[in-house]
């Protein structure tokens, strides 16, 4: 085991594990004076860990025999949970970087990981890491586009779900295994043996048979990881082409583990439901290497994770069960688990919820503050900047609809981008523009440098793609999308792939996919298509035609219209936003249409707003009615419209 490295603060005093200047108690962040005195003394003599595997040593050693892992099969409150100390689990993540190593793995040699939310699979990822370099996986898309990262990664062994292991990940593998040259092994996690295939030149290997063969109290590489070294390549962007992989390094996710703990008060034995999973950052680094390296416990919702329907029905009393001090998941998870009872359940040990990946609805947000007294930290980042870069403190104000202010050490501005992209200025306060960041957590670039210009709008300051505005007191406001992404719970849809789709349609001139809200998943897929000139084709054979041929089911649209003229810009580009107007005004006029009776019309217009971006203004015309009979109609309109993250505002006629 690599050395420990010396610190000036013992473990046992330290209210953040790894932060060896700080004493017992977390300092307070109320204001930007306190904050900087954080930030006085340098990153890298704050931080004990310079990597991934020291941020674990360090978890690991408070108390060795805590849970560091409690797995629950089936999500169910009362089951036996499958746990794993902090002792074992470093254990298993030394073992797992030694296989690698013997595999050839070295340092700059990468470990994909297709697997879904098995313990083996926190070995995987922090052991490929502490030989090699990581690439976690979604293993949900289609085998071309796990063939396209593969190879884009260059990867030479994988880690993945075995055949018949209550997944399709195998039989995805054995399709696409001839086509990554540069595949030297695999290793099977559950499922049935296979036997070795002498002429594909691969081996293949059972995970944890292979593991156990191997010390697990050393690296026998022998390796002293720099926190500059390369930990980690994360897809994101589209799913055609060139996939676009951010790279991470070590100090890039050690300071992410480090700021998540100083920002919610994390500490040893303290658990956190888990159902993120480890392809992304919020999960493998916001939750994930932040709990380990607190001393922390992931309470592990089988190995769906909240895409298992039982971990949302029994969350109350999964909180309950585990005392858990922060409930935290993306806005859909939220969401759900606001409409899940709580009645009778023992939820005392609650101090705050946290959400990221897509916008908390104010309504979700305004209904767990009023009922448990307690702070709705809404999130913010990109996986280029290694998941949370702003936050609504603790020690501050909350207010519902932002998301804070940026982090220590990390910093936040909204500037002007011109249509090429090229920084022009930065905005004046509630000026809205696109949002740049820079920090220790943000990247230096994505593996392929051709993904890389206009990535950054100056030297450090990676260009999110967001718009948004800082208002008078530094809070970060989202106003909307600058890049055209649709974000369905927290995952990344991009429409071109789909676009692409319908323009192989005969029939078909111009075609665009664009985000309709959804008051659950926060974004829908939605397609709008102008045909060619007398030719003809209806919604639901368009509609079929994608679904046949679409790269993921996600991204496949909810619906098709058919339209006689898609909406261009001057320079003949498809203008989107007026169609994710136009996408929901549909919707909200839909949720309306019930309350307009006689004497009452209501008419919903959706477009730009110069304080919130978007807004949707409902006017009504209801001549007649009394002051009470308005009241309640102004009330029904803003239950139906408070679960999206549109604001909206009412005008009265009559």
């Amino acid at each position: 085991m690599n050395a420990a490295p010396k610190n000036t603060a013992t473990v046992e005093t330290r209210a953040i594990l790894m932060d060896r200047r700080m004493g017992a108690a977390r300092p307070s962040l109320a204001t930007a004076t306190d904050v900087a005195a954080i930030e006085a003394v340098p990153l890298h003599e704050r931080l004990e860990a310079a990597s991934t595997y020291e941020a674990i040593q360090i978890g690991a050693r408070r108390d060795p025999a805590a849970p560091a892992i409690q797995f629950l099969p089936t999500c169910d409150p009362a089951e036996d949970a499958v746990v794993i100390t902090h002792a074992q689990f470093l254990a298993r993540v030394t073992q797992a970087a030694n296989l690698f190593t013997s595999l050839g793995v070295g340092p700059t040699d990468v470990v994909t990981l297709l697997l879904p939310l098995v313990p083996q699979n926190f070995y995987a990822l922090f052991g490929a890491e502490a030989a090699g370099i990581a690439n976690p996986v979604n293993p949900l898309l289609e085998p071309h586009q796990l063939a396209e990262i593969l190879n884009a990664a260059g990867t030479k062994v994988a880690v993945v779900h075995g055949a018949n292991a209550g997944s399709d990940i195998w039989d995805k593998v054995q399709k696409i295994r001839s086509q990554v040259p540069t595949l030297k092994a695999i290793l099977l996690v559950g499922g049935d043996a296979v036997q070795a295939d002498d002429q594909s030149g691969q081996k293949l290997l059972s995970f944890d048979a292979e593991i156990a063969k191997f010390p697990a109290d050393r690296l026998t590489s022998g390796r002293q990881i720099g926190r500059h070294d390369t930990a980690a390549y994360f897809h994101t962007g589209g799913t055609t082409g060139t996939p676009k992989l951010v790279r991470h390094t070590h100090e890039n996710q050690v300071y992410q583990a480090w700021v998540c703990n100083v920002m919610l008060n994390a500490g040893p034995g303290r658990p956190m439901l888990f159902g993120l999973p480890l392809y992304h950052v919020g999960g493998a680094l916001t939750q994930g290497l932040s709990g380990l390296a607190a001393g922390g416990s992931l309470v592990v919702l089988s190995a769906a994770g909240w895409r298992n329907a039982a971990a949302v029905k029994n969350v109350w009393k999964l909180l309950e069960r585990f005392k858990c001090p922060v409930f935290g998941g993306v806005p859909t998870v939220l969401a759900a688990a606001a409409a899940i009872p709580w009645d009778g359940v023992d939820l005392s040990s609650l101090r705050a919820f946290s959400g990221g990946g897509s916008a908390i609805p104010v309504a979700v947000g305004e209904k767990f503050a009023s009922h448990f007294g307690l702070p709705v930290l809404e999130v913010y980042g990109m996986t280029e900047t290694a998941s949370v870069h702003t936050i609504s403190y603790l020690d501050r104000p909350v207010r519902l609809g932002t998301v804070g202010h940026a982090v220590p050490y990390s910093h936040v501005r909204v500037v002007r981008v011109s249509a090429d992209g090229q920084f022009t200025g930065d905005c004046a306060a509630n000026e809205i523009g696109v949002v740049a960041m820079a920090g220790p957590g943000v990247f230096s670039g994505y593996l392929n440098d051709v993904h890389n210009q206009n990535a950054f709008v100056e030297p450090g300051w990676v260009n999110s793609g967001d718009l948004g505005r800082l208002d008078d007191a530094g809070y970060l406001w989202i106003t909307g999308r600058a890049k055209d992404l649709i974000i369905r719970g927290g995952h990344n849809i991009d429409p071109m792939p789909i676009e692409e789709i319908f323009y192989q349609h005969p029939a078909v001139a111009l075609a665009a996919v664009v985000g309709q809200p959804d008051a659950y998943a926060g974004e829908l897929p939605v397609a709008y298509v102008q045909l060619k000139p007398g030719a003809t084709a209806s919604p639901e054979d368009l509609h079929a035609w994608v679904r046949a041929r679409a790269p993921e089911r996600a991204a496949v649209p909810v619906v098709v219209h058919v339209i006689d003229a898609i909406p261009l810009t001057g320079v003949g580009k498809v203008f989107k936003p007026q169609l994710r107007w136009r996408a929901a005004q549909d919707v909200f006029t839909q949720l309306l249409a019930p309350l307009a009776t006689d004497g009452v019309a209501i008419t919903v217009t959706v477009g730009a707003d110069g304080t919130h971006g978007t807004l949707a203004r409902v006017a009504v015309k209801a001549a007649g009615i009394g002051q009470d009979a308005r009241a309640r109609l102004e009330a029904q309109v803003t239950e139906r419209l408070n679960p999206f993250t549109i604001r909206h505002q009412m005008d009265w006629a009559g």
